[in-house]
Protein backbone atom coordinates (compact mmCIF):
# COMPACT_ATOMS: atom_id res chain seq x y z
CA UNK A 1 0.00 0.00 0.00
CA UNK A 2 1.33 3.42 -0.94
CA UNK A 3 0.71 6.34 1.39
CA UNK A 4 -0.08 9.85 0.22
CA UNK A 5 2.62 12.40 1.01
CA UNK A 6 2.19 14.11 4.37
CA UNK A 7 1.04 17.73 4.37
CA UNK A 8 3.72 20.30 5.24
CA UNK A 9 2.02 21.24 8.51
CA UNK A 10 2.58 17.76 9.99
CA UNK A 11 6.21 18.72 10.66
CA UNK A 12 6.24 21.76 12.97
CA UNK A 13 8.76 24.57 12.68
CA UNK A 14 11.82 24.29 14.99
CA UNK A 15 10.26 26.44 17.73
CA UNK A 16 6.77 25.02 17.29
CA UNK A 17 3.69 26.79 16.01
CA UNK A 18 2.42 30.11 17.31
CA UNK A 19 -1.26 30.74 17.98
CA UNK A 20 -1.37 33.32 15.20
CA UNK A 21 -0.07 30.84 12.62
CA UNK A 22 -2.27 28.06 13.99
CA UNK A 23 -5.43 30.17 13.77
CA UNK A 24 -4.73 30.88 10.08
CA UNK A 25 -4.02 27.26 9.08
CA UNK A 26 -6.47 25.59 6.69
CA UNK A 27 -7.09 21.89 6.24
CA UNK A 28 -6.37 20.75 9.79
CA UNK A 29 -8.40 17.82 11.12
CA UNK A 30 -11.48 18.81 13.09
CA UNK A 31 -10.87 19.72 16.77
CA UNK A 32 -7.10 20.19 16.34
CA UNK A 33 -5.64 22.13 19.28
CA UNK A 34 -2.39 24.00 19.86
CA UNK A 35 -0.75 22.95 23.14
CA UNK A 36 2.76 24.17 23.96
CA UNK A 37 3.33 25.05 20.29
CA UNK A 38 2.43 21.55 19.08
CA UNK A 39 -0.58 20.42 17.12
CA UNK A 40 -2.73 17.96 19.06
CA UNK A 41 -5.19 15.76 17.20
CA UNK A 42 -8.07 14.14 19.05
CA UNK A 43 -9.49 10.66 18.68
CA UNK A 44 -13.04 10.19 17.40
CA UNK A 45 -15.51 11.11 20.12
CA UNK A 46 -17.45 8.48 22.04
CA UNK A 47 -21.22 8.76 22.46
CA UNK A 48 -20.83 9.67 26.14
CA UNK A 49 -18.55 12.58 25.22
CA UNK A 50 -21.01 13.98 22.68
CA UNK A 51 -23.96 13.58 25.06
CA UNK A 52 -22.13 15.35 27.90
CA UNK A 53 -21.26 18.27 25.64
CA UNK A 54 -24.84 18.53 24.36
CA UNK A 55 -26.36 18.37 27.85
CA UNK A 56 -23.98 20.87 29.44
CA UNK A 57 -24.15 23.40 26.60
CA UNK A 58 -27.95 23.24 26.48
CA UNK A 59 -28.42 23.52 30.24
CA UNK A 60 -25.75 26.16 30.78
CA UNK A 61 -27.19 28.28 28.01
CA UNK A 62 -30.71 27.88 29.40
CA UNK A 63 -29.67 28.81 32.93
CA UNK A 64 -27.14 31.55 32.15
CA UNK A 65 -27.96 35.17 32.93
CA UNK A 66 -28.51 37.46 29.95
CA UNK A 67 -24.92 38.73 29.87
CA UNK A 68 -23.47 35.20 29.53
CA UNK A 69 -23.83 32.53 26.86
CA UNK A 70 -22.73 28.90 26.44
CA UNK A 71 -20.81 27.72 23.39
CA UNK A 72 -19.13 24.46 22.43
CA UNK A 73 -15.88 23.37 20.85
CA UNK A 74 -14.51 26.83 20.10
CA UNK A 75 -10.82 27.65 20.30
CA UNK A 76 -9.57 29.99 23.02
CA UNK A 77 -6.36 31.85 22.14
CA UNK A 78 -4.77 31.68 25.58
CA UNK A 79 -1.25 32.83 24.69
CA UNK A 80 1.41 32.81 21.99
CA UNK A 81 1.75 29.00 22.05
CA UNK A 82 -1.61 27.83 23.39
CA UNK A 83 -4.96 27.65 21.61
CA UNK A 84 -7.01 24.77 23.07
CA UNK A 85 -10.60 23.96 22.20
CA UNK A 86 -12.65 23.39 25.36
CA UNK A 87 -15.63 21.08 24.99
CA UNK A 88 -18.01 23.66 26.50
CA UNK A 89 -17.42 27.23 27.59
CA UNK A 90 -19.31 30.16 29.04
CA UNK A 91 -18.46 33.50 27.45
CA UNK A 92 -19.86 37.00 27.59
CA UNK A 93 -22.86 37.48 25.33
CA UNK A 94 -20.97 40.36 23.74
CA UNK A 95 -18.12 38.02 22.74
CA UNK A 96 -20.57 35.37 21.52
CA UNK A 97 -22.37 37.85 19.26
CA UNK A 98 -19.41 39.81 17.88
CA UNK A 99 -18.39 39.14 14.30
CA UNK A 100 -14.59 39.17 14.72
CA UNK A 101 -12.72 37.19 15.72
CA UNK A 102 -15.15 34.60 14.42
CA UNK A 103 -13.09 31.43 14.94
CA UNK A 104 -11.85 31.87 18.50
CA UNK A 105 -12.34 33.58 21.85
CA UNK A 106 -9.88 35.49 24.01
CA UNK A 107 -9.30 34.57 27.68
CA UNK A 108 -11.02 37.75 28.87
CA UNK A 109 -14.19 36.60 27.06
CA UNK A 110 -14.34 33.32 29.00
CA UNK A 111 -15.91 32.77 32.43
CA UNK A 112 -15.93 28.94 32.52
CA UNK A 113 -14.27 26.15 30.55
CA UNK A 114 -15.42 22.53 30.65
CA UNK A 115 -13.40 19.54 29.49
CA UNK A 116 -15.00 16.10 29.10
CA UNK A 117 -12.17 13.62 29.60
CA UNK A 118 -11.57 10.94 26.98
CA UNK A 119 -9.02 8.13 27.25
CA UNK A 120 -6.62 10.02 24.97
CA UNK A 121 -7.03 13.37 26.79
CA UNK A 122 -6.57 12.41 30.46
CA UNK A 123 -3.21 14.12 31.01
CA UNK A 124 -4.17 17.16 28.92
CA UNK A 125 -7.53 17.62 30.68
CA UNK A 126 -6.33 16.84 34.21
CA UNK A 127 -2.94 18.60 34.21
CA UNK A 128 -1.92 20.63 31.15
CA UNK A 129 -5.09 22.49 30.19
CA UNK A 130 -6.11 23.50 33.74
CA UNK A 131 -2.66 25.01 34.23
CA UNK A 132 -2.93 26.96 30.97
CA UNK A 133 -6.49 28.12 31.69
CA UNK A 134 -5.42 29.29 35.15
CA UNK A 135 -2.41 31.15 33.77
CA UNK A 136 -4.70 32.90 31.28
CA UNK A 137 -6.98 34.10 34.10
CA UNK A 138 -10.07 31.95 33.46
CA UNK A 139 -11.79 31.77 36.82
CA UNK A 140 -13.84 28.56 36.58
CA UNK A 141 -12.81 25.12 35.31
CA UNK A 142 -14.86 21.92 35.26
CA UNK A 143 -13.54 18.47 34.43
CA UNK A 144 -16.16 15.87 33.51
CA UNK A 145 -15.37 12.16 33.70
CA UNK A 146 -17.21 8.91 33.15
CA UNK A 147 -16.93 6.18 35.77
CA UNK A 148 -18.73 2.86 35.20
CA UNK A 149 -21.54 4.56 33.27
CA UNK A 150 -21.92 7.50 35.66
CA UNK A 151 -21.00 11.10 34.91
CA UNK A 152 -18.95 12.96 37.51
CA UNK A 153 -18.16 16.68 37.42
CA UNK A 154 -15.11 18.02 39.27
CA UNK A 155 -15.58 21.75 39.88
CA UNK A 156 -12.66 24.13 40.36
CA UNK A 157 -12.44 27.87 41.01
CA UNK A 158 -9.43 30.15 40.90
CA UNK A 159 -8.24 31.20 44.36
CA UNK A 160 -6.18 34.39 44.12
CA UNK A 161 -4.66 33.81 47.58
CA UNK A 162 -2.76 30.76 46.36
CA UNK A 163 -2.86 31.59 42.61
CA UNK A 164 -4.30 28.16 41.83
CA UNK A 165 -7.51 26.35 41.02
CA UNK A 166 -9.04 24.83 44.13
CA UNK A 167 -11.66 22.12 44.04
CA UNK A 168 -15.03 23.34 45.25
CA UNK A 169 -16.91 20.09 44.72
CA UNK A 170 -17.30 16.66 43.16
CA UNK A 171 -20.78 16.14 41.74
CA UNK A 172 -22.46 12.77 41.08
CA UNK A 173 -25.98 12.57 39.62
CA UNK A 174 -26.75 16.25 40.31
CA UNK A 175 -24.51 19.22 39.58
CA UNK A 176 -25.56 22.13 41.77
CA UNK A 177 -23.29 25.18 42.11
CA UNK A 178 -23.61 28.89 42.76
CA UNK A 179 -20.68 30.04 40.61
CA UNK A 180 -20.21 31.43 38.03
CA UNK A 181 -24.03 31.70 38.42
CA UNK A 182 -26.65 29.41 40.01
CA UNK A 183 -26.64 26.14 38.06
CA UNK A 184 -28.48 22.86 38.59
CA UNK A 185 -28.07 20.00 36.08
CA UNK A 186 -29.30 16.41 36.31
CA UNK A 187 -26.17 14.47 35.30
CA UNK A 188 -28.12 11.24 34.97
CA UNK A 189 -29.67 12.78 31.83
CA UNK A 190 -26.43 11.94 30.00
CA UNK A 191 -27.42 8.29 29.89
CA UNK A 192 -31.22 8.72 29.64
CA UNK A 193 -32.91 8.63 26.29
CA UNK A 194 -34.79 11.84 25.62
Amino acid sequence: MELDPLPDWVLPPPDGYTADVFLRMDGLPRHTELIDGSLVFVSPQRKWHVRVIDLLRTELNRQAPEQLCADREMTVRLSERHAPEPDVLIVSTEAYEREEPSTYYLPEDVVLVVEAVSPDSQIRDREIKPRRYREAGIRHYWRVEENEGSTIVYVYEFDPACAAYVMTGIHHDLLKVTGPFPIEIDLTAVTKRR
